[in-house]
């Protein structure tokens, strides 16, 4: 099992090379690739030191699997050509996500969707990975109609310089700009660049990536995403309405039986998911879970997890555990 990870050196990179270890991915020998600045770094393994390869080295050594989280337009020109040479590329970036040829992927919803024949297989959003992961198991029972979703994402969604910025500021450095605001002690209701309806690329996302994971066209999804000086960990309020009534005990039963959901809900005892408890896990957290008295058949929950872990490389990784398990590599 050669395992490749395209963007090694980077934050969603890192993260799945500690994920791929953690969780004893069967690498029998692993392909760090990354841009030619980073040619030649070495980085760490399960202990062992690998040097880090430029693209067309990565491509010559004809791994099993490339994990890719490089950029949308490193992925285009790239993933086709690891393909080509019969690698199974599983990436991270929106390059793929909306093309019809393309499965999009969140393994606790719709792994099955998976044959031998899918040689590129798209990573959703992290923002839309952890809120399907609870809303799926919900709408299994009632049949989701629709879902309003404001979003509180953390820095580490834009990466490295974007952490830099957050703590600079902190200390006072007000010199180092990636986001066009102040970041810290602040909110910027502001993920990617516009588009032409006034909504944001990442709006759009949660929306069209929603109905094509969950494969039902008729889910209308609107959405507000927002960036919040947090490190580690996405938190959503989601308010979803279904065409079933439902009872508030058995939704909650629901979610603490759906495979990768922790239920956090005493709201006697404070207890409620926070970016903290993320922090860290490959599980979404899920608190807050009400009946929305404003209108029948609809309910309000908080949705959270780390966008790092189960928003990118874990999900990347649990794929790929998937495809082993299913003898679909190859």
């Amino acid at each position: 099992m050669k395992v490749a990870v395209v963007g090694a050196t980077g934050l969603v990179g890192s993260e799945m090379l500690k994920v791929l270890a953690e969780r004893n991915f069967p690498v029998t020998e692993l392909v760090p690739v990354a841009s030619e600045k980073s040619v030649g770094l070495e980085i760490e393994f399960k202990g062992k030191p690998y040097k880090v390869v430029s693209m067309e080295d990565g491509i010559k050594a004809r791994p099993t699997i490339a994990i890719f989280s490089a950029g949308g337009s490193t992925s285009l020109e790239y993933a086709p050509k690891f393909a080509e040479v019969g690698t199974t590329v599983i990436d991270n970036s929106s390059a793929w996500r909306m093309n019809p040829a393309n499965k999009l992927v969140v393994p606790e919803v719709n792994a099955h969707v998976l044959t031998k024949a899918d040689k590129i297989i798209a990573n959703p959003n992290c923002s839309t990975i952890q809120m399907v992961v609870a809303l799926n198991p919900l709408h299994q029972k009632y049949g989701l109609q629709r879902v309003v979703v404001s979003t509180y994402q953390s820095v580490t969604g834009t990466g490295k310089k974007a952490v830099d910025q957050l703590f600079n500021e902190r200390k006072g450095d007000f010199n180092y700009k990636v986001y066009p605001y102040q970041i810290d002690l602040n909110v910027l209701p502001h993920i990617d660049v516009f588009l032409e309806n006034e909504y944001t690329k990442e709006e759009m996302k949660m929306v069209l990536e929603t109905k094509k994971i969950m494969g039902d066209d008729n889910i209308r999804v609107t959405a507000t995403t927002v960036r919040i000086p947090v490190v580690g960990g996405h938190s959503e309020s989601v308010n979803a309405e279904f065409a079933q009534e439902f009872d508030i005990q058995e939704v909650k039963q629901l979610l603490a039986q759906a495979e990768g959901v922790i239920v956090k809900d005493d709201v006697k005892n404070l207890q409620y998911p926070m970016p903290l408890d993320s922090h860290g896990r490959d599980e979404v957290f899920v608190g807050r879970i009400r009946r929305d008295e404003t209108q029948p058949k609809t309910l309000n929950m908080w949705i959270v997890a780390d966008n790092l872990r189960k928003g990118a490389a874990t999900n990347a990784v649990q794929i790929a555990e998937y495809l082993v398990a299913k003898d679909l590599l190859g």
